[in-house]
């Protein structure tokens, strides 16, 4: 089993390091490089998913489909195949950077923050999502428009992140 880590970044988002993504999320996370990645299938319908009860930041809340870090070396786009696969069970194809800027810091109930230079992809499966359960406890397809307006209605209930990309992604325009 392969230490995953984080790759570190200065305000100019140039790479300075990488630390051990079971260390960096704390109080005083460090800016750091991610992905998330909302994901498609045929119908139209995108997936949400519930973060596992385990998870460190933001335990138990409904969040877009999956979010990631690349190792040091490795490819945004091969992370992201990466991570679907070991989240959800997924083989995703047709992936595509919407939100190649995207960048937040938020702190969640318990103190600690996430802070994250975080490009936002789109990709699509033909396949059903099964969740590993250290990572997602629930998976649904839903269709954006409703979601949207579910993403305005009660914010609280998501995570910061995908109400953020929300706003800037027409996908989840209010139906």
């Amino acid at each position: 089993m392969t230490t995953e880590r984080v790759v570190l970044l200065d305000e100019d988002r140039t790479p300075i390091g990488s630390e051990l993504k079971s260390v960096v999320h704390s109080e005083s996370t460090p800016l750091h490089l991610a992905f998330s990645c909302h994901v498609l299938n045929a119908a139209g319908q995108v997936l949400v998913t519930r973060r596992a009860l385990g998870k460190r930041a933001w335990p138990g809340v409904w969040t877009n489909s999956v979010c990631g870090h690349p190792q040091p070396g490795e490819a945004m786009e091969d992370a992201v195949v990466r991570r679907g696969e070991d989240e959800l069970g997924l083989s995703l194809h047709s992936i595509r950077v919407v939100l190649p800027e995207f960048r937040y810091r938020a702190v969640d109930a318990t103190g600690v923050v996430e802070n994250e230079v975080c490009p936002v992809y789109l990709a699509v499966t033909d396949e059903e999502p099964l969740p590993n359960p250290d990572e997602v406890m629930e998976a649904r397809w839903t269709d954006p428009g409703p979601l949207g307006d579910a993403l305005r209605a009660a914010p609280w209930a998501f995570s910061p992140w995908f109400v953020s990309q929300a706003r800037d992604l027409a996908l989840y325009a209010v139906s």
